[in-house]
């Protein structure tokens, strides 16, 4: 024990089972004394080196994949982020007291990700479990019954694995078609006012490149100077959540542009929703900023509010014009509208639920973590603005729900 908590070093040395740190370009980072022992190395030999020059595959085995399914599994966590168990695998070890010699060895891996700060990936946890006895084993009466098992066992775990790789393929191919379709469904803002807005969009961990949320910046025509701003967010993740945020962006970007104000457009897309199959208890709060008056109109359908952060450092919240989600009543009724005024170098932040909301933890406790983000960061730029609320909100290793927003400079 140190004088202020736990000696995690000591603990990491004294793990009774085989674990090594890399860093994502597959760096042995660090290693505990049973990995060094069972794998017959130094730390001198392991630390600081590449991986695959301390474990090659056996030169004399053709067949050998040990090394290619390890690399693999190992850029694979460190680019999504996943812990990744890999199948049984057969990677022979350079015999140390004997150059040349290979020993055949069968090893269970397990590979998790180590998260800095900024939620990036910075290590690579690599535990690895020896079963090369178990797949050896010989002697006693049903040694013909064990040989069985064991080339059942073995067979089968690379059956898994190749399945896996087929799976991951595939989800790769999905990832590719929801990219191109958010890239299609939520492009890049022009200018609004002076000032180019920030948008962000982190879809939820384990989900595919899109999902329901979305956000909208649209030029009202007429005699208004000014821009509608939206967010929304649609039950469910992935491409048919997707698909359905398609729809009613599309019907509240065209609705603005001819409503009379923010609550008229969600009463059009309202009854929208209505004949859309999945668009039931979305949620979306859509804004108009007039430049001549200085003044935000909004109107809420069951969304989180916006949050208005003046320059003398105090945060907003538009929270006086709520109605349920679309859908949610039997009827269609006048939605409220309320307005605010604002002044030159106020920041309008618009953002889904995913930003603000945890698990067993109240609504207004994510508010005010959000608010004072937003004090604290007061002045900066939007982009770096956005950047810094979603390093501080968002866990480390990600988000469980979808999250989307958007800061406008007024």
């Amino acid at each position: 024990m140190t004088d202020d908590g736990i000696d995690y070093a000591a603990v990491f040395q004294g793990l009774p089972g085989m674990v090594a740190l890399m860093t994502p370009e597959l760096v042995f980072a660090d290693a505990n004394q049973e990995f060094l022992r069972m794998a017959g190395r130094t730390r001198e030999q392991v630390i600081g080196r590449y991986l695959f020059d301390v474990f090659p595959d056996n030169p004399n085995n053709p067949a050998a994949t040990g090394m290619r399914n390890l690399e693999a599994s190992l850029k694979r966590v460190a680019a999504t982020g996943e812990r990744d168990a890999m199948a049984l695998q057969r990677y022979d070890v350079q015999s140390p007291q004997r150059p040349g010699e290979w020993e055949e060895r069968y090893w269970s891996p397990v590979n998790a990700p180590v998260f800095g700060p900024d939620g990036r990936v910075v290590l690579l946890v690599h535990r690895v479990e020896e079963v090369t006895e178990l797949i050896k084993a010989r002697g006693g009466p049903d040694t013909g019954r064990t040989r069985v098992l064991e080339a059942e066992l073995y067979t089968r775990a690379r059956e898994l694995q190749e399945v896996n790789e087929r799976l991951r393929q595939a989800h790769a191919r999905e990832r590719e078609v929801a990219l191109a379709l958010q890239q299609a469904m939520l492009p890049v803002p022009g200018p609004v006012g002076r000032h180019r807005p920030a948008v962000r969009y982190r879809p939820a961990v384990g989900s595919l490149n899109v999902c329901g949320d979305w956000y909208d910046l649209v030029d009202l025509p007429g005699d208004c100077v000014g821009v509608a701003v939206a967010v929304g967010d649609v039950v469910g993740h992935g491409l048919r959540a997707a698909g359905v945020m398609g729809l009613l962006r599309s019907a509240l970007s065209a609705a603005s542009r001819v409503a009379d104000g923010p609550a008229q457009a969600l009463e059009v897309v309202d009854l929208y929703a209505r004949s859309v199959d999945g668009a039931e208890n979305t949620t979306v709060v859509t804004t108009h900023i007039d430049w001549d008056t200085h003044t935000i109109t909004y109107s809420s359908a069951g969304h989180p509010p916006p949050a208005l952060l003046h320059t003398d450092g105090t945060v907003e919240y538009l929270d006086q014009a709520t109605d349920p989600p679309l859908g949610a009543r039997p009827d269609l009724v006048h939605r409220p509208e309320d307005a605010t005024a604002f002044a030159t170098g106020d920041a309008l932040v618009l953002y889904t639920d995913g930003l603000i909301e945890r698990r067993r933890e109240d609504i207004d406790v994510g508010l005010d973590r959000l608010a004072d983000s937003l004090v604290r960061h007061q002045g900066i730029d939007p982009e770096p603005l956005a950047d810094a609320v979603l390093l501080e909100l968002l866990p480390p290793g990600g988000a469980t729900d979808d999250t989307a927003l958007v800061i406008v400079r007024l």
